[in-house]
């Protein structure tokens, strides 16, 4: 495995998202994926639902959030 730099996939725009941490200038925050993963959601359940995050995309946002 290749260790993951988030930086150029969570990005903070003061516009959007009232500042949040977004998924590649995306509007789905860190956040978001955060609370889908906490409510019971999996990787597989997340990237059905919304077919443009990747895995990395996950893992981006659970390494932000390690920080």
């Amino acid at each position: 495995m290749t260790k993951l730099d988030f930086r150029h996939i969570i990005t903070i725009e003061p516009g959007k998202r009232g500042g949040q941490p977004c998924i590649r200038s995306m509007r789905i925050s860190v956040a978001d994926v955060l609370g889908w993963l906490a409510s019971g959601m999996s990787e597989n359940d997340i990237l059905d639902d919304f077919p443009e995050l990747t895995q990395d995309d996950i893992r981006a946002c659970l390494l932000f959030a390690a920080y």
